[in-house]
């Protein structure tokens, strides 16, 4: 076997986060009447997209804090989709509405097709797995439990607890410190091309670039790309 640890991502390389955030913000926009304030539930709905997609790329880069973070991604489409003057979306109510919006996901069971019967197979093959993700502290856990795989890991590494965002060089570090993985018998699995490839192609590590959002014309190519899951236990397994 050439590898002996596997660092794995888990939003949206296990865990079906943007499917599950999906069910959680259609739950929210009902439980909480936004009918009555928002003139069009779909422009909600992209403009939160648009707002977090962007707001967690400036926050792997350390660019920005997590409490503008939680703040700011619901700030920006409640007050970009009202129909009236917005002066309803205070500070307060945006962070009780991402409060919630955190209580709904984080019972989700959702996985990417085929995370249960990867990790399943990798463990009984023999390897130590290690999640190394971005995510916030208390929310992870709580996904990783509610989708039931965190029996599987051997550690969890979280940015908070390692002071320093996928893909800084210093969460690799911690990383590797933290589960006592050498550096030539690891491997990197994740979904972004930025903070898991490149941050982990710099820290020295080979890597398996999960291409769920079919990214093309890579300018530095990982060791494997992947379509799927099973592809990953097809190539792991049989080593």
């Amino acid at each position: 076997m050439k590898y002996s640890d596997l660092f794995i991502d888990f939003d949206d390389t296990l865990y079906d986060t943007h499917g599950n955030a999906v069910i959680a913000l259609k739950e929210l926009y009902e439980e909480l009447g936004l009918d009555s304030h928002i003139g069009s539930e779909d422009e909600f709905y992209r403009l939160y997209w648009e707002a977090n997609r962007a707001l967690w790329a400036q926050y792997s880069n350390s660019e920005i804090t997590r409490d503008y973070l939680i703040y700011e991604r619901f700030r920006r489409p409640l007050s970009s989709a009202a129909k009236d003057d917005a002066a309803w979306v205070t500070r307060e109510y945006c962070l009780q509405v991402s409060d919630r919006f955190l209580e709904l996901c984080s019972v989700k069971p959702g996985l990417i097709s085929g995370a249960e019967e990867l990790v399943k197979a990798l463990k009984d093959a023999g390897y130590r797995m290690h999640i190394c993700s971005n995510g916030f502290h208390e929310v992870q856990y709580k996904k990783l439990q509610a989708c039931r795989l965190y029996q599987y890991f051997d550690n969890i590494i979280l940015s908070e607890d390692a002071g320093s965002n996928k893909p800084s060089r210093e969460f690799f570090d911690y990383a590797l410190k933290t589960t006592g993985a050498c550096i030539e018998s690891t491997l990197m699995i994740g979904d972004n091309y930025k903070t898991d490839i490149l941050g982990a192609m710099d820290a020295g590590l080979d890597t398996m670039l999960f291409n769920i959002w079919n990214v093309r014309d890579l300018p530095r190519k990982p060791t494997y790309t992947i379509d799927s899951l099973k592809t990953a236990m097809e190539i792991l397994v049989r080593q």
